[in-house]
């Protein structure tokens, strides 16, 4: 089937993104103000603020002092610019997001002016002033949430926060009962400390997530998107079922980016689900393809979506080795899902697009190739051991004067405050989450609630590793649910991870368990949203789709217990190594290639087995004979590997000598 060079480079402009959007991703829904100096206001002040956040970078404030600034004006810019609510009239700001504006300035402005007195003369006890700034700052951070993230995170908070005035009651579960807490004990935890809403993760917020959001915006700006998507389909598209190949691909490296599953499934997906669509794939399996790429780009080094930074930030572990750990297990999840898509593509004999309609490898590079090397910088700041702040401060600098190479790319002063201004906008819904997910930690420190819930877990484990992890898989994706990956992850990793520390798992190992299911919670059904935009995009069935992009997905479901029970996977030897430590030594090279070989035949079985077919359809027989051999290949252990590559052998074989007698006889 021909297709017009036009529907290769473009969106589809039938495809709605922005309604899409604002249906599944309560972020995009934002104002268009009319008047001119509003709209000034608001863009000043998001300059100021990226501005603020590469000054504190080399001149860092106290604490408490740069994570309530960080929160009061990104509060104050979400009552600016997201509505109440979505029916509203989206061109002006009506007068009492202007109180809470001010509310929120107040809120950091009293703290500022209290700082010495709160930090020596009172020592942090607070009184009746600093509890009514603490509820109104909540009651802001919540309201903020609400309009940027939905109702499930703010729901959640409140949950938290109700238990801390009921946990003392009698009819409650002795294991859940506590001291009774007043006001003070509640609402000074949550605003003169750095265990409440200013907690760690405010902290990550500020120091490193931020400046990489920022840094995506400028490499967005610069045209980064655009080579992906170019190179993508310079490299895939003419292959068997080359756009979904291209869109696993360029879903992969954006959603490592930026790490906005569903903006990146709208954004990416607008041209690569339709050129799906067209040569063959089903609607349902279109749009679950751009999701579980999307997905993936959050496991995906070097900046996993700025996940990896909270990470290093929570457990202690550097960045570096995160992001070596989270390598291979990455790239086994791409390989199970283009793999999947490939033989999809085979059994319904669906084509690429034709070479002459896309771009060329060599003029792709030539034109934007040289876009990559921020990012090359930014993995060599990492790998010096250079302060994460400041990697990324001198990568956005870096991004700036690689931006000037070419005509194409190069940033003008207007681009530059534009991405500045980008990247606050962005910036929002994180620190807003992350404020939220503050409360929660902060009643969590406050109260038994954490230990409870870790040891409820581990009680349902009955002393078995796998159920162990099997009910901290479930925790972490019903904690997950309908959440941006970043708060899910802090929770699972407050809420989860550390029921896995009574089987002396490493902290490192055990947080990657959680993150990785508490992402995944996003293409799992009932709550799935980003294969919902998929189907949004494509015109499939929500539930179907989310079910496929769950297929699509099956290899990340699988790998997370394979490093668990053999952390070679995750580039560490954990022998002899204590559950809290935060540096390991590489495994022997033999154990890495052996798993590497093992998990790559594994993978690619295992997707054969999946899609039902390798050289020719195989019969359900068949696909659970070569599904078992599969998960024994993956499993990391000798005996298993020899079986389950019998096994996987066998059965190729046969499919590959039954597929050359049904080509000899219908010659």
């Amino acid at each position: 089937m021909d297709i017009e060079p036009k529907a290769v480079i473009a969106a589809d402009p039938a495809v709605d993104g922005q309604k899409i959007l604002e249906k599944f991703d309560r972020e995009s829904v934002v104002r268009q103000i009319t008047n001119k100096r509003i709209t000034w206001f608001i863009t000043a002040m998001a300059i100021a603020y990226s501005l603020f956040h590469l000054y504190i970078t080399y001149n860092p404030l106290p604490e408490l002092q740069a994570r309530s600034i960080h929160v009061a004006i990104g509060i104050g810019l979400v009552f600016l610019i997201y509505p109440a609510h979505k029916s509203q009239d989206r061109t002006k700001v009506p007068w009492y997001d202007w109180i809470l504006f001010a509310g929120s300035i107040l809120s950091t402005a009293y703290l500022l002016k209290e700082y010495t007195a709160i930090m020596t003369t009172r020592g942090g006890i607070p009184n009746t002033t600093d509890i009514v700034m603490s509820i109104i700052t909540v009651i802001l951070v919540l309201e903020a949430a609400r309009r940027i993230t939905g109702l499930i995170l703010p729901i959640l908070a409140l949950v938290f926060l109700s238990y801390t005035f009921v946990s003392h009651l009698s009819w409650m579960p002795s294991r859940l009962m506590t001291r009774q807490y007043d006001l003070a004990d509640i609402f000074g935890q949550m605003y003169l400390k750095t265990e409440g809403l200013f907690s760690s993760a405010i902290g990550a917020s500020v120091t490193f997530i931020f400046l990489f959001i920022l840094f995506g915006a400028f490499l967005s700006k610069s045209g980064m998107g655009q080579l992906f998507n170019d190179l993508s389909l310079a490299l895939a598209g003419a292959q068997k079922g080359g756009p979904a190949k291209v869109a696993v691909i360029s879903s992969g490296f954006m959603g490592s980016i930026n790490g906005a599953a569903v903006a990146n499934v709208v954004g990416t997906g607008a041209f690569t689900i339709p050129l799906m669509k067209k040569i063959g794939y089903s609607k349902n399996f279109a749009g679950a393809v751009e999701a579980s790429a999307s997905i993936g780009g959050q496991i995906l080094p070097p900046i996993m979506g700025a996940s990896a930074f909270i990470m290093a930030e929570t457990t202690g572990v550097s960045y570096a080795t995160i992001a070596l750990a989270a390598l291979l297990p990455a790239l086994l999840y791409f390989l199970g899902v283009i793999a999947q898509v490939h033989y999809r593509a085979g059994r319904d004999n669906l084509q690429g697009v034709p070479k002459a309609d896309l771009p060329k490898v060599k003029e792709v590079l030539k034109e934007r190739g040289h876009l990559l090397l921020p990012i090359f910088g930014l993995v060599y700041f990492l790998y010096i051991s250079m302060p994460i702040g400041y990697a990324a401060f001198y990568t956005i600098l870096l991004t700036i004067v690689i931006s000037m190479i070419r005509k194409e790319t190069r940033m003008s002063p207007r681009d530059v405050l534009d991405a500045l201004a980008d990247g606050a906008r962005q910036s929002l819904s994180v620190m807003t989450a992350c404020a939220v997910v503050g409360i929660i930690i902060g009643v969590v420190t406050l109260t038994s609630f954490g230990t409870v819930m870790t040891s409820s877990i581990t009680s349902l484990g009955a002393g078995s590793l796998f159920l162990t992890l099997f009910f901290t898989m479930i925790a972490s994706m019903i904690l997950g649910m309908g959440l941006p990956s970043i708060p899910a992850y802090i929770i699972t990793a407050t809420m989860a991870a550390p029921a896995l520390a009574a089987f002396d798992i490493p902290i490192l190992v055990a947080h990657m368990f959680v993150f990785y299911f508490g992402i995944f919670a996003n293409i799992t059904p009932p709550v799935a949203l980003a294969a919902f935009a998929g189907a949004g995009i494509s015109g499939g069935d929500p539930m179907k789709t989310g079910f496929q992009a769950l297929k699509l997905s099956i290899a990340g479901f699988i790998i997370p217990y394979l490093f668990v029970y053999n952390p070679a996977m995750l580039m560490i030897d954990t022998t002899g190594v204590a559950t809290n430590a935060k540096e390991f030594p590489l495994p022997e090279i033999s154990a890495i290639v052996l798993i590497v070989i093992t998990s790559i035949i594994g993978i690619l079985a295992l997707s054969a087995a999946v899609e039902g077919y390798f050289h020719m359809r195989m019969n359900i027989i068949s696909r659970l004979i070569l599904g078992s051999g599969a998960l024994l290949l993956i499993v990391p252990e000798t005996y298993t590997d020899i079986i389950g590559l019998f096994i996987v052998a066998v059965m190729i074989a046969l499919n590959v000598m039954n597929s050359r007698k049904q080509q000899s006889i219908s010659v």
